[in-house]
């Protein structure tokens, strides 16, 4: 399966640069996945696809300001570090530019020696593991120095950093937004709620991967990064009920869609628990709990365009943004968002569906 398969053509000035006044307003193209069939709609129509017993599933996980500007103490260098996973209490796996600059001993200095970090090893990739010390609570002084970590294509200065937050944000730790939950009020989640369709947290703290482009020209050759998942009992046992009883399973974004995927049984059913996923969806994989998907449009021969084809099959997604580019849509991070499911309402059977029916996607947890 080549990776050239997933490419599309997108015009610059398509790709949202500044989130909407209103979340909710942002429009919603629905995608049949059997069929291909289209529909064009405003977000807060997603009600009227959503019925009582189903159950949408939000991850929780909070953004961190993960990205920091400093210098070197013995030079004055300036370096961009970026928090990537923290792996021991004061010592985090980071992305570091330029990391020429940055080998291990390097000592860097953020906010005038607020905040500083020896860079004490280079790991997979070239990033770096850097230990920080201070005085004070890390959180803080993390919030005080530290920016939102926006994608590179977003090049507009982001005035509210709670604009790169979902409103149910709770659980830190993650290095990007899940952006599809950027949609959602708080009227808007009640409204659903008091249709009768429950809502599920669990958490995904969203890494590495979501930074790293498709290298490789064989799909089957890429390897995903390892992100942490956590599902409480609780959220797991209203999944698992929703199911038996009859209801749609709703994942609102790729990396909910990806936590339920690696914490599944082969025959649906949901288990509670916490570990590392590098599961890699793509077109032949056969979805265990999924039955439809709130997501953005993505980019170009991404990992996540490749997973919504697994979903709905390739020619029709790439039928969806072909269309969703000649009506203008808003791509990426701020943009507009896509349904997708079946429109006659019925849920994946228990044998689960596939896409395009080519070879069955990786699913690997640790």
């Amino acid at each position: 399966m080549d990776v050239k398969d997933f490419y599309f053509d997108l015009p610059q000035e398509l790709i949202a640069q500044d989130p909407l006044e209103d979340r909710s307003a942002s429009r919603l193209l629905v995608l049949d996945k059997s069929t291909g069939r289209m529909e064009h709609r405003g977000f807060r129509d997603v009600t009227e696809y959503l019925k009582k017993g189903d159950c949408l599933v939000i991850n929780d996980t909070k953004v961190i300001p993960a990205r920091l500007y400093g210098q070197r103490q013995d030079t004055g260098a300036k370096i961009e570090v970026l928090l990537l996973k923290r792996k021991e209490k004061d010592v985090w796996e980071t992305l570091v530019k330029p990391g020429k600059k940055a080998r291990p001993g390097t000592v860097i200095s953020f906010g005038g020696g607020l905040l500083a970090g020896e860079v004490i090893d280079v790991v997979e990739e070239g990033n770096r593991l850097i230990r920080f010390s201070y005085e004070g609570i890390f959180e803080e002084i993390l919030d005080r120095l530290g920016q939102m970590p926006l994608p590179p294509y977003i090049t507009h200065e982001l005035k509210d950093k709670n604009r790169y937050q979902t409103v149910y944000a709770k659980h830190e730790g993650s290095a990007a937004a899940p952006t599809a939950g950027l949609h959602f009020t708080e009227e808007l989640l009640r409204r659903i709620q008091d249709m009768g369709v429950t809502i599920a947290h669990v958490t995904l703290h969203v890494g590495l991967g979501t930074f790293r482009p498709v290298k490789v020209d064989n799909v089957l050759d890429h390897h995903m990064h390892s992100e942490f998942y956590q599902i409480e009992e609780e959220e797991a046992a209203k999944i698992n009920r929703a199911r038996e009883n009859g209801g749609r399973i709703i994942c609102v974004g790729t990396t909910s869609c990806r936590t339920l995927e690696s914490a599944a049984a082969e025959d649906g059913s949901l288990k509670a628990g916490s570990g590392w996923t590098d599961i890699f969806i793509y077109p032949g994989y056969r979805f265990k709990i999924l039955d439809g998907l709130i997501t953005n449009f993505h980019l170009p021969e991404s990992t996540l365009v490749m997973l919504v084809s697994a979903l709905a099959g390739r020619e029709h997604v790439l039928q969806a943004y072909e269309e969703a580019i000649r009506q203008r849509y808003r791509f990426f991070s701020f943009g507009d968002a896509m349904l997708i499911l079946d429109l006659d309402g019925a849920g994946t059977d228990a044998a689960g569906k596939t896409g395009d029916g080519e070879e069955i996607g990786r699913n690997k947890t640790e």
